[in-house]
């Protein structure tokens, strides 16, 4: 499978005898095609475009929730899908996928997600798709993507597969990125980082493929999930599966609508940050524990929760981010908090603080992402094998800086937003034995798998690989360590 992203009218006259019609305008798919767009041209994540996209269209009227319930499967439907559909539409047509025009491209994928990921008729789908094609690329474009959309509505997507995907018992990776949509590099990758058979593998890429659940965070002291679940109703929300702070929220639910979350008292944050963040508040400490640390603090999900939780023991948080628009973002988290707290923006890996601080420090350092495909589908496709090899020098610097600053005695924790070994484990190992030219530093390991109680599938330990299809959580990684010397 190839693992590289694929990337004003002017209508005829029509045929003779036949008074030319305009196209019809559908304010839902236009509006999919310009946060397509918006992805490839300008590298933007769906997360950040689909919003603000969506809200003008509301407060331009005529748009409700319903049609943005559907924009918003169109979106994320066909970004997820994007690797499936680009093989089955390179199927339809006699020329190299990269020969195609982007835009031509994004009609086509959004025309082969309705007509194979939702329940769309067919002739909707394709009418719909072709009118589209009519307003955004013109007349004479529509025509090929009308052809295009016929071929591929002669089967159901698993009809296609058979046609497209490799044998899995001729290539088993091969055949897991076509079916499943995702680069094959990724597909090893994680596969690596899971272990055991198939089942396991097509579970965790089809947990990927899936539209995660909204969750909110209640911040201790400020909120309580009592209050979230009363605001939401009974219809509105459940109890979190694993965070004594988690509230998940039913589909279609607006977390800005509470005025917890308005007021910053609560916040949207994935389940398993919560737990990252709550097992170093929690790990077992010896002596003092005033000063905590959040040394990669940005956006400030966790800085929040960890601000709270510093505050209910009387303990202060230092958040440090090194891009200052990010440090921004982490003030506005923190506002509020009832405790005592500093936001800085400051390089990690040349930190402003003094040597042995603090008494607890986390680092959520900079990785791949490949934890989170669910909520970034875009991401599979722009990570490249290479990134990694970007991003290690600063994952080790980072946590080596942390275990400086954390006391003799003191607790680190390290996370990722990622299950590959390369960012996890071995990381962590490469920093205590001095791999690389660095001295190697003195800490045990914790096992963290007590501080998430309740917590089936943690693994053997002493650190814990959080996995989207087995704990309904992003894929975060988190390690324990204490400094002794």
């Amino acid at each position: 499978m190839n693992d590289s992203p694929r990337r004003s009218p002017n209508p005829n006259a029509g045929k003779a005898g036949k008074p030319y019609r305009r196209p019809k305008k559908d304010p839902v798919r236009i509006l999919a095609f310009e946060a397509l767009r918006a992805v490839d041209e300008r590298d933007a994540y769906a997360n950040l475009v689909l919003p603000p996209l969506l809200r003008k269209a509301r407060e331009g009227g005529n748009f409700d929730a319903r049609d943005a319930a559907l924009a918003t499967e169109l979106v994320y439907g066909t970004l997820r899908r994007q690797g499936t559909y680009d093989a089955i539409i390179a199927a339809c047509i006699d020329r190299p996928l990269r020969e195609v025009d982007p835009p031509v491209l994004d009609v086509l994928a959004l025309g082969a997600h309705q007509l194979l990921g939702t329940r769309i008729p067919t002739h909707a789908a394709v009418s719909a798709s072709v009118e589209l094609a009519r307003v955004v690329l013109g007349d004479g474009r529509a025509k090929f993507v009308n052809a295009v959309l016929r071929k591929i509505s002669a089967d159901d997507l698993d009809g296609w597969l058979e046609k497209v995907a490799p044998s899995y018992e001729d290539d088993a990776e091969d055949h897991l990125a076509v079916v499943h949509s995702h680069p094959r590099w990724v597909v090893s990758a994680l596969w690596d980082a899971l272990g055991g058979g198939r089942a396991g593998i097509e579970d965790l890429l089809e947990a990927d493929n899936e539209r995660p659940e909204v969750t909110l965070v209640a911040r201790p002291g400020r909120s309580t999930t009592d209050e979230l679940l009363d605001a939401l109703g009974e219809e509105g929300g459940l109890p979190g599966r694993w965070s004594p702070y988690a509230v998940r929220m039913a589909e279609g639910g607006e977390p800005g609508a509470l005025d917890a979350v308005r007021e910053g008292r609560a916040g949207v944050q994935d389940e398993g940050s919560q737990l990252v963040a709550a097992a170093l508040a929690n790990a077992p400490l010896e002596g003092r524990d005033e000063r905590w640390l959040d040394g990669c603090a940005g956006p400030g999900g966790k800085a929040a929760l960890l601000a709270a939780l510093a505050a209910g023991r009387g303990a202060a948080l230092l958040a440090s981010e090194k891009q200052p628009h990010r440090a921004r973002l982490v003030e506005r988290a923190l506002a509020g908090n009832p405790g005592p707290y500093q936001v800085i923006a400051a390089d990690g890996t040349r930190p402003p603080w003094l040597p042995g601080s603090f008494d607890r420090v986390l680092v959520d350092v900079p990785c791949s992402g490949l934890g989170a495909l669910r909520r970034r589908p875009e991401a599979r496709w722009r990570r490249r094998p290479e990134d990694l090899e970007g991003f290690a020098p600063l994952q080790r610097g980072l946590l080596r800086e942390a275990l400086s600053a954390v006391r003799v005695g003191g607790v680190v924790g390290y996370a990722t937003c990622s299950p590959h070994l390369a960012e996890t484990r071995i990381v962590v190992e490469d920093v205590l034995k001095g791999r690389g030219g660095a001295e190697p530093v003195e800490a045990d390991w914790i096992d963290a798998r007590p501080l998430m109680p309740g917590v089936a599938g943690l693994g053997e330990g002493p650190d814990v690989q959080l996995w989207p299809h087995l704990h309904g959580t992003d894929a975060m990684y988190l390690a324990l360590l204490r400094r002794t010397a």
